[in-house]
C-alpha cells in the first residue's frame, strides 16, 4: 500500500546501515525524530466539503487527505505534522476525457477551483491546495491508463494521460517496446506529469526527454477541447505542443498524450569510471557529451557524493578493497565516480561503450566495470527511499536542480552548496551537501545538488529551515545564470525565481495565453505564475 505520510509502498524499507548513521552523526550531528501525526488524526482535521454532491466526487476524508499534497519537504512536513489546514473540498476519478469535461462544467457552474492530480509525486508544490473562499475539486487521472492506440509503423502510442510508469512500459513491453523514459519517480508518477512538468528521464541521452517523445495529445480546457495532431516535423506556425509542456494544469487537463517509442533494446549495460578529481571528471564528461556518442547515459558526481554512495553502499569489506585499489592507480580522495550507459542492438551498445571508456581513460579515468553499474540500476528507484530512513533517524533530505551552460557548471555546483551551507549556518545547524551532473548536453549539464541537514523535532522550526534553504539556493540559481528548474518543474516552490528567467514580457505572454483557455482563472491557481 502506497504510503500517505512519506515515499512508496510501506511495505518497501530501504534503511540507512550503521556506516552511514555514523557519517551522518559525525558531519551533522545526531539526529531528532519527532512525534508524528496518524493517519486517523489527519483525516480527523480536514473540515467539510464545500462542494455540491455530484455521482464522481469523493468527498471523503480519507480521500481528500491522498490528494491533498505532493513529496516536497513543505508537503512531508505538513502530513507528518498535522498540519492539514488546507486540503481539497472533493476528489473526482474520472474513466474518460468525456467524464473530465463534465467534472470542468461542474466546476464552473459551482465556482470551484480545479486541481489536475497524476501521481502526487511533485517535489515543487504543483498540487498543494491555497487557503480561499472558492471550492477546491482535485481531479485525480490515474484511471485514465489504458493503451488506446498502437501505430507500429510509426512507433507512436497513445495512453490515458493518467497511467504510472511502470503501467506505461508493461503495456509497450508486451509489443516489443519501450518509451524509456525513466525518472526516479518513475514508479507513481504519470505520463501526464511528465507532460506537464517538462519531466526528464535517467536515460533522455538515448531516449530524449520528454518534450521530445511528446508527439501530440487532447487536452480538455475551461474554453473548450485542444486536440494536437501529431507530424513527424512541422513549419505550420506555433507548435501547440510547446503550449501543453510545463503547463502545469494552468491551461486545462491532459487527458491524452501520444508518444514517440522505441523497439526494445537488445542490450543495455552501465559502467563505472573514476577519476582522480572533479576537474578531471567534468572535462572527461564534456568531453564525452560533446562527441555525442549514442549513449543513454552519463552521470557524473562531485567528491562528496560518491564519498557518500560508497558510504551507503554497505559490504564494507569489498568496497574498503575497491578504494584501496583505486588509490592505488590515483584515485584517493577527491575522485569522482562517472556512470556511463549504453542501450540498442548489441553491436551498437558495445560500440558505443568502448569509444567512450576510450575517452575518459584518455582524460585520467579508471575503469572499474559493470558491477557498480549493475547496482545502480538495480535501485534507481529505490534511492529516493532513503529519504523514509533519513526522517525516522531525525534527518531532512531535500534537494535542488538546475542546468546551465558548460561554463557555469562548476561555478553553479560551488555556489548551491555554499548557499546551503551559509543558509543553515544562520539556523546553527550544519549541511550535507552534495551534487550530481544528472543529464549532459553538449551545451552544458544539469547541476543537481542534495541537502541533508537535522531535523528540530518542531513544525515551525523545520519549515523555517527549510524556506532559509530554499529561499538561498534558489536565488543562486538564478545569480549564477541557471534555469530554475531543469526536470522538476515550476509549480509554487519555484514561480518567485521564474520572471527572473523568462522576463516581464515572457510572464505576461504567460498570463494572456492562460486567460485564452481559462478566462476564469479556476484551473490550478498559484502555480507556474503566481497572482
Amino acid at each position: 500500500m502506497k504510503r500517505w505520510n512519506g515515499w512508496g509502498d510501506d511495505a518497501i524499507e530501504f534503511a540507512l546501515n550503521d556506516d552511514a548513521l555514523a557519517f551522518l552523526g559525525e558531519r551533522l550531528g545526531p539526529g531528532t525524530a519527532g512525534a508524528e501525526t496518524s493517519h486517523a488524526d489527519a483525516c480527523a482535521r480536514i473540515g467539510a466539503s464545500r462542494l455540491p454532491p455530484h455521482a464522481l466526487i469523493d468527498t471523503s476524508a480519507a480521500a481528500r487527505l491522498a490528494n491533498a499534497l505532493g513529496q516536497s519537504l513543505p508537503d512531508w512536513l505538513r502530513l507528518r505534522y498535522g498540519k492539514i489546514d488546507t486540503a481539497p473540498d472533493g476528489v473526482a476519478y474520472p474513466e474518460s476525457g468525456e467524464e473530465v469535461r463534465e467534472l470542468l462544467d461542474f466546476a464552473a457552474h459551482c465556482g470551484a477551483i480545479v486541481i489536475p492530480y497524476g501521481g502526487g509525486t511533485s517535489v515543487a508544490g504543483h498540487v498543494g491546495v491555497e487557503a480561499g473562499p472558492k471550492p477546491v475539486l482535485t481531479i485525480n487521472l490515474t484511471r485514465m491508463r489504458a493503451l488506446i492506440d498502437l501505430d507500429k509503423e510509426g512507433q507512436l502510442a497513445t495512453f490515458g494521460a493518467g497511467v504510472l510508469g511502470p503501467d506505461l512500459e508493461a503495456q509497450l513491453r508486451a509489443f516489443g517496446y519501450t518509451l524509456g523514459h525513466f525518472p526516479q519517480s518513475f514508479e507513481y508518477s504519470t505520463l501526464g506529469g511528465w507532460v506537464v512538468t517538462r519531466s526528464s528521464g535517467q536515460q533522455s541521452l538515448r531516449y530524449g526527454r520528454i518534450e521530445q517523445l511528446f508527439a501530440g495529445g487532447r487536452v480538455e480546457t475551461p474554453a473548450g477541447t485542444l486536440d494536437l495532431p501529431t507530424f513527424p516535423a512541422s513549419a505550420a506556425g506555433t507548435d501547440l505542443r510547446e503550449i501543453v509542456l510545463g503547463s502545469e494544469g494552468r491551461l486545462g487537463i491532459l487527458t491524452e498524450a501520444t508518444v514517440r517509442i522505441s523497439r526494445l533494446p537488445q542490450y543495455e549495460a552501465f559502467h563505472a569510471v573514476f577519476f582522480p578529481s572533479w576537474d578531471a571528471a567534468a572535462a572527461a564528461t564534456r568531453e564525452l557529451a560533446q562527441a555525442r556518442l549514442p549513449l543513454s547515459m552519463l552521470r557524473l558526481s562531485n567528491p562528496l557524493e560518491t564519498l557518500t554512495m560508497l558510504t551507503l553502499a554497505g559490504h564494507k569489506r569489498l568496497i574498503g578493497a575497491l578504494e584501496t585499489w583505486l588509490r592505488w592507480r590515483g584515485c584517493a580522495d577527491g575522485k569522482c565516480m562517472l556512470m556511463i550507459g549504453a542501450s540498442g542492438s548489441a553491436a551498437n551498445a558495445r560500440h558505443a561503450l568502448r569509444a567512450a571508456l576510450s575517452i575518459a581513460r584518455a582524460g585520467g579515468g579508471v575503469h572499474v566495470g559493470r558491477t557498480m553499474g549493475d547496482k545502480w540500476k538495480q535501485n534507481r528507484f529505490r534511492n529516493v527511499y532513503l529519504r523514509n530512513a533519513a526522517w525516522q533517524q531525525g534527518y531532512a533530505i531535500d534537494t535542488v536542480e538546475t542546468a546551465v551552460d558548460w561554463p557555469g557548471v562548476t561555478p553553479m555546483m560551488h555556489a548551491l552548496e555554499e548557499a546551503a551551507t551559509q543558509a543553515m549556518a544562520s539556523c546553527g545547524e550544519r549541511v550535507h551537501a552534495y551534487t550530481h551532473l544528472s543529464h549532459l548536453y553538449a551545451q552544458g549539464a544539469s547541476v543537481y545538488t542534495t541537502f541533508v541537514y537535522r531535523l528540530s523535532g518542531s513544525y515551525e522550526e523545520d519549515l523555517q529551515r527549510w524556506r532559509r534553504l530554499k529561499s538561498a539556493v534558489s536565488e543562486a540559481i538564478v545569480v549564477n545564470g541557471g534555469t530554475i528548474s531543469h526536470q522538476h518543474g515550476v509549480g509554487a516552490d519555484h514561480a518567485p525565481y521564474l520572471a527572473s528567467e523568462k522576463g516581464l514580457l515572457g510572464m505576461g505572454a504567460m498570463r494572456t495565453l492562460f486567460r485564452h483557455f481559462d478566462p476564469d482563472g479556476r484551473m490550478n491557481p498559484g502555480k507556474l505564475v503566481s497572482p
